[in-house]
């Protein structure tokens, strides 16, 4: 990256407290991810475009492993060779393992992490349909394959709407967001960076987001990486 990494471990490095303002910030260079240690934001979008032997890796993986749903805690030495196992010995796996052993040493170096909890899925419904907020401290999240994740802007959402404060309504009816036009969208083979509750004085500011409804007859290909406790 361009720009030097803050390794700042924002669970061990407090912050001083700031207004309730999020904004996201969208940037189709890598270096915008280490935004996420600004104060004022909630989500770091890099919209990247997949190379096409990436893509056809995905579909490929998607048509040999249709229910694939895998939970591995690695380091970066160990993403590469780990993933592949999960993958097959394919061409088409390979390149897609060497993408996400990427994302993961990238993932660590960002947050100064020995190891990352890993998911891969492949999806053929919502995973998470309603809007919600995760207690983590920060989410990466990347579709490789298929519709991808939406979320809602800090200042479009009434919060209290969101859990049982819907009153049992639809999130579309439940007046947590005015508008359709609200909702944003990740797209396929973008990288979002999504603060959770639990990163330093960002209570009652996580992203607010759910798993899109999935089309028939299609799948997503989904992978999450979090933060591990040593």
């Amino acid at each position: 990256m361009e720009r030097s990494m803050n390794t700042l471990n924002p669970l061990i490095n407090p912050i001083e407290p700031q207004m309730q303002f999020r904004q996201g910030v969208e940037d189709s260079q890598l270096a915008v991810l280490t935004d996420i240690y600004q104060d004022d934001t909630n989500i770091v979008v890099w919209q990247r475009n997949l190379a096409d032997m990436l893509i056809q890796a995905a579909d490929t993986v998607l048509e040999s492993k249709p229910t694939l749903e895998e939970l591995l805690v690695i380091s970066p030495l160990e993403a590469f060779e780990s993933v592949k196992k999960v993958l097959g010995s394919s061409r088409e796996a390979e390149v897609l393992a060497k993408d996400i052993a990427y994302l993961v040493d990238m993932f660590c170096c960002l947050f100064d992490l020995k190891r990352a909890a890993l998911r891969m899925t492949v999806l053929d419904r919502a995973m998470c349909p309603r809007f919600h907020v995760d207690r983590v401290p920060c989410r990466l999240v990347t579709t490789y394959q298929g519709v991808a994740t939406e979320w809602l802007p800090h200042h479009v959402a009434d919060r209290s709407k969101l859990g049982t404060g819907n009153m049992g309504k639809p999130d579309e009816l439940s007046g947590l967001f005015d508008n359709m036009a609200d909702i944003k969208q990740l797209n396929a083979g973008d990288v979002g960076l999504m603060k959770g509750e639990l990163w330093h004085n960002n209570e009652g500011a996580g992203l607010i987001h759910r798993s899109p409804q999935v089309p028939n007859n299609t799948r997503r290909l989904v992978l999450t990486l979090d933060f591990m406790d040593d």
